[in-house]
């Protein structure tokens, strides 16, 4: 597909993505009417709370009622709340601009790389799902530091604080991505209608099965060894002496850890085993996508596997988190809080180890296939039809 047959379903998807964005933020007033808790219940409402209040216009606290808080520093030796004020404004403005440039991009190359066409489908819509929270996750990363300077205290302990604002804001873009993506695959599968069908390399089994086990193995990494509580407790605890950027060890956790663990202490063996269940899920989706990987792209370029790996892991995170929530932590007494608590959780570590899997696959891949003959494109019998 054409950069520009893939530019309009890609701009739909990010207007659509902001949109509902913006709309959910917008809405954060509704919660704090006095039916609201009646109505939903008072746990419903402080979660939803929760998950809108990265994307709300709610000014913080001491800006809106005009209350100090800790750590509060006037400026210019007075008290300048609507610089404040300004700032947080700014700052919400980048984030929103922020997730529909980072979508745009995302999807551009997914849907140019991966068309939405017979037998690619239900791949580029999970793909484009998957590129949404992360989009997201980006969004709020690169407008954190306005967020943290009309805090009033942006001056202390930058780098905590910063990992503190990356890990919220992760589960409305995924519940709003659905949306994005569908949209954005509909109307791709019509822009594509009357063009050539995209072709398909027949990768060899041996070379997709190599590349997939090498990317896997730096998922595995994050998984195994980075994640064992031991080694997450001294990621988490180091901090260099001094300085503005000191205590980096809260957001080296956020952007490589996908998950925590540790050996059975006491519990029952079989609990820790479901536990784990989610781990090896993730790990079985990553290697699955990743063995597909190349056969469904147009072209196994270094930015479209890159792309495809994170998506890729974001896919089998949150799979591996809906198993836990259904598997493990399912109960008659829990709601909807308990329920969404991790959703989303290590989307950053996703994005970071997703790259590096994607670009390791692609190296392997290319290893692999040099000098060995040119397959030509796949014959349609070779794959399924998705449709």
């Amino acid at each position: 597909m054409t950069y520009r047959r893939a530019a309009i379903p890609a701009l739909i998807g990010g207007l659509l993505l902001t949109a509902l964005l913006w709309w959910a933020g917008a809405s954060a007033d509704a919660l704090h009417l006095p039916g609201s808790g009646g109505t939903l219940g008072t746990d419903p409402v402080a979660e939803l709370q929760r998950w809108l209040a990265p994307w709300a216009y709610d000014p913080p606290v001491f800006l809106d009622s005009g209350a100090q808080v800790s750590g509060y520093v006037p400026l210019d030796g007075g008290d300048d709340r609507d610089r404040y004020n300004g700032l947080y404004t700014t700052g919400l403005q980048i984030r929103y601009g922020a997730v529909f440039v980072f979508f745009v991009l995302g999807a551009l190359l997914l849907i140019r790389r991966l068309p939405p066409v017979r037998g690619r489908a239900t791949t580029a819509f999970l793909a484009l799902w998957a590129w949404g929270a992360v989009a997201g996750t980006l969004a709020v990363t690169v407008s954190a530091p306005w967020f943290i300077a009309s805090s009033g205290h942006g001056n202390y302990r930058f780098l905590p604080q910063l990992a503190n604002v990356i890990a919220g804001g992760r589960q409305l873009p995924v519940a709003v991505g659905l949306v994005a993506a569908g949209a954005s695959v509909l109307v791709a599968r019509i822009t594509a209608e009357g063009a050539e069908p995209p072709p398909r390399t027949d990768v060899p089994v041996r070379a997709a099965r190599l590349a997939a086990t090498a990317g896997t193995a730096v998922i595995a990494l994050s998984v195994v060894v980075l994640s064992y509580q031991p080694v997450a407790a001294a990621l988490q605890a180091y901090s260099p002496a001094g300085g503005l950027l000191s205590e980096p060890g809260d957001l080296l956790r956020q952007w490589l850890l996908l998950g925590a663990w540790d050996v059975p202490a006491g519990g029952p063996v079989l609990e820790w085993l479901l536990h784990r269940a989610s781990d090896v899920l993730l790990l079985a989706v990553v290697w699955w996508a990743l063995r597909r990987l190349p056969g469904l792209l147009t072209r196994a370029t270094l930015p479209a596997m890159a792309a495809g790996a994170v998506c890729a892991t974001v896919l089998g995170l949150l799979a591996g988190q809906v198993l836990r929530i259904a598997v493990v932590q399912a109960g008659p007494e829990q709601g909807l809080p308990y329920f969404s608590a991790g959703l989303g959780n290590g989307i950053p570590a996703a994005l970071t180890c997703g790259l590096a899997a994607g670009v390791l696959a692609a190296v392997v891949l290319r290893t692999v296939l040099r000098g060995a003959p040119d397959p030509g494109p796949a014959g349609p019998a070779q794959y399924g039809d998705d449709r």
